[in-house]
């Protein structure tokens, strides 16, 4: 007498990637270094020179940390209200910052000496940046004016007054050219400025008060964050060319990343997302314990700083020990033996040599009715149905299909329609649901007039998913008849052009 042979599921093939590269490029962020500040982390810079220090603007002072130590390194105390939006130089040895008290003041970083004090504005000053030349300061003011000062000279050299109607929190300038700056107000517009023509050559709507802005590398493209959305703007066009949606509360700050192929976005609702450049969609997504005031990332990615509400400094580390990339891996072989298709976990359940199934013991013992019970339950139907399709195939092979379907009540008859019209579409299952519905109507049709109101309608909804599909592949074989004919035609076309050559030659010879 042999012995029954344990079932084998067979695993469908995997169709796509669970772990992309741009996950495996996020995910090596290490635990991260928490440092608590004296109120709410109004803005964070890194220096664009190594060892990429990086500022924080807290309170009445501006901080300068260590990358490597996570300490500061730098304090710049000589506030004596609130600073804010403290930026570097291209050279890092210069730094810039607003505050409360309406002054822009220029610090050199080494020495922590204050050089310059620039006075005109008439309230707090939220945002300075150095021009792409690095002789000038552009400062953006809750007065509703911008301004741009000369820093050899300590004197303005440029002013734009009347383009706002509300606070000017936001503001940028132009990475390819000293001339261009961009101020983004509570009043919803977008204006930008250049220094040769003293007005506006740009003026847009973000329909929401702006609160942060900046370029892309190429200087052509300007992003925007304002409420929920974040919107890009074509510069040279002056029109919108996309909105990222992908938030539920106000996004508080932009930086770039990856050489300026990726946007990240800091928002209220506590998540830091990565979007790519070219496609704009979402490509990683970082979750914080509180709200997220301001964010940046060193140039080289190696160190993601994220400031909150709550005046915690969030410093987290990319990982690019080989031990990680060992790590990422076996992930990434973990995540390949998950395989979805359709939505559906096609995973294989993973069983000692000697471990039998209930449904192979009920096979064992001849007993079809049993063993189909035993897959048509929730757990297995909806979350695993290549395992229920395989007990059917079992079925049939063994003949035994129709007396495991028979004599079913109208719940379990209900249940077993359902699992057939919720994946008789499946192109991997259909083949062999569709005999399973064949022997359904089959087997029950001489009592489907006395049949519960649940089943009449699953029975058409069967019907027109079936007839869905039918047009479906008729379509699909007109289309693959198109595409033959047109793969036929470049194949003989090169051959019709070389015989008129030929001919033509021959013509030319008599």
């Amino acid at each position: 007498m042999t012995s029954f042979k344990k079932s084998f599921v067979k695993p469908f093939a995997r169709p796509s990637e669970l772990y992309t590269v741009e996950d495996s490029y996020w995910k090596k962020l290490t635990s991260p270094v928490l440092v608590k500040e004296f109120g709410p982390i109004d803005y964070v810079h890194f220096s664009r020179r190594a060892p990429y220090h990086f500022a924080i603007s807290c309170s009445a002072r501006v901080q300068v940390y260590n990358p490597v130590t996570k300490v500061v390194t730098k304090n710049l105390n000589k506030f004596k209200e609130a600073a804010y939006g403290a930026t570097f130089r291209s050279d890092g040895q210069l730094l810039c910052a607003g505050g409360e008290e309406s002054i822009v003041r220029l610090f050199e970083v080494n020495t922590k000496s204050m050089l310059r004090q620039f006075r005109g504005h008439k309230a707090a000053v939220h945002r300075t940046y150095f021009t792409r030349d690095g002789h000038h300061i552009a400062s953006f003011s809750d007065d509703k004016t911008v301004s741009l000062w000369d820093i050899s000279s300590q004197q303005i050299s440029g002013h734009y007054e009347g383009y706002h109607k509300d606070y000017i929190r936001a503001g940028c300038v132009s990475p390819v050219s000293e001339n261009i700056v961009v101020s983004g107000g509570y009043d919803k517009q977008i204006n930008m400025f250049d220094s040769r023509t003293k007005s506006v050559t740009m003026s847009v709507d973000h329909e929401s008060p702006v609160e942060s802005l900046i370029f892309l590398p190429s200087g052509s493209l300007l992003i925007s964050a304002g409420g929920t959305e974040v919107r890009i703007w074509d510069v040279l066009a002056g029109k919108l060319l996309a909105k990222l949606t992908q938030n539920h509360k106000t996004v508080t700050a932009l930086c770039l990343a990856k050489q300026g192929t990726s946007i990240v976005t800091a928002s209220l609702d506590k998540h830091v997302k990565i979007y790519n450049v070219s496609t704009f969609q979402l490509s990683h997504d970082i979750t914080y314990p509180s709200a997220v005031l301001s964010i940046d990332i060193s140039r080289d990615d190696k160190t993601i700083v994220a400031g909150t509400v709550d005046g915690i400094v969030n410093i987290t580390k990319r990982d690019t020990s080989v031990k990680h990339n060992n790590e990422n891996k076996k992930r990434q072989a973990r995540a390949a033996a998950i395989v979805q298709s359709d939505g559906i976990d096609m995973s294989v359940p993973i069983m000692q040599p000697d471990q039998m199934s209930k449904f192979d013991t009920a096979l064992r013992k001849f007993n079809y009715s049993q063993a189909l019970d035993l897959v048509l339950v929730h757990a297995v139907a909806f979350k695993k149905p290549h395992i229920t399709v395989y007990v059917f195939d079992e079925l049939c092979r063994r003949n035994g299909l129709v007396q495991a379907i028979s004599g079913r009540n109208s719940k379990q008859l209900a249940f077993l329609l359902n699992f057939i019209v919720r994946y008789i579409g499946v192109r991997k299952l259909s083949k062999t649901l569709t005999h399973v519905a064949s022997t359904v109507i089959d087997c029950y049709w001489d009592s489907f007039d006395t049949c519960t109101l649940e089943v009449r309608a699953l029975l058409t909804k069967l019907h027109t998913v079936v007839e869905n599909e039918i047009l479906l592949t008729k379509r699909l074989l007109a289309i693959d008849g198109l595409v033959k004919m047109l793969i036929i035609s470049s194949e003989v076309l090169p051959d019709a052009t070389q015989t008129t050559k030929i001919d033509s030659k021959s013509v030319v010879k008599n």
